[in-house]
């Protein structure tokens, strides 16, 4: 399968490095999520290594979950508290979970792993289907920039030691919004590809999409502090609310 048509790619190749990764401390969205959820239950799509649903558990909420790859999968369920999080293996654009849930959220950019917009569309349709009355659908996604894709392609070098070399590569397809990423590390035991593929968007063409599948957006923010967005953010928190 093809990294447009593979939605556990991703976490089959990154899970087992992913949580010594440069990702985000997970504290102020945890407590912001926390904050929404109105004593759950709550659902995270694409719930990875639980990096946000385990200490929401431990809060005391309800935390269920859909997750492509059984590697990311494993990797929560290694941690305290993984094994009694019900996760359902499945296409998160699928939402395949019964709810109702007084929350649910897809954090970091992952809307934009689902690569075609007609399943960004089924996300929201299949979301609104599973909240309960007046509950919130949280998206946390970067806002394009058109100046970092400039160009169709781009080379970047990630890293060289006398061991190894990395670089990754960038082709971008403007008018569908999509770039495909491969990352490639060359040393003594030969050649490794990761490919990434991303469908972006921005925030007007999330809220129509959320529209057309019967939510709102009630609140939007820079960040999770609930800084204002402007003009000039570069990344946003949007709720969108049932009902």
């Amino acid at each position: 399968m093809s990294v447009f048509d593979d939605p556990g790619l991703f976490g089959r190749l990154w899970a087992a490095g992913y949580d010594d990764g440069p990702n985000p401390d997970p504290t102020p969205a945890v407590d912001f999520l926390a904050d929404l959820a109105d004593g759950g239950p709550v659902l995270e799509l694409a719930i990875g290594t639980g990096r946000v649903a385990l200490p929401l558990a431990e809060r005391g909420l309800t935390v269920h979950g859909v997750e492509a790859s059984e590697e990311m999968l494993a990797e929560m369920r290694a941690k305290p508290g993984g094994e009694q999080i019900p996760v359902v293996v499945a296409d998160m654009a699928d939402v395949p979970v019964a709810g109702p849930f007084r929350l649910a959220y897809l954090v970091y950019n992952t809307l934009f792993n689902l690569v075609e917009a007609e399943r960004q569309a089924d996300c929201f349709r299949n979301v609104a289907r599973v909240l309960s009355p007046g509950g919130a659908f949280v998206v946390e996604a970067f806002v394009p920039d058109q100046r970092s894709f400039d160009r169709d392609e781009q080379v970047q070098v990630r890293a060289v030691t006398e061991d190894s070399a990395t670089i990754r590569l960038h082709r971008y397809d403007r008018p569908a919004q999509r770039f495909v990423r491969q990352t490639i590390t060359f040393d003594g035991e030969g050649v490794h590809l990761k490919p990434f593929a991303m469908r972006y968007a921005w925030p007007h063409q999330i809220d129509a999409m959320a529209q057309q599948a019967g939510l709102r957006l009630t609140e939007r923010y820079a960040d999770w502090h609930r800084r204002p967005f402007d003009a000039d953010s570069t990344a946003h928190i949007s709720v969108y609310r049932a009902g």
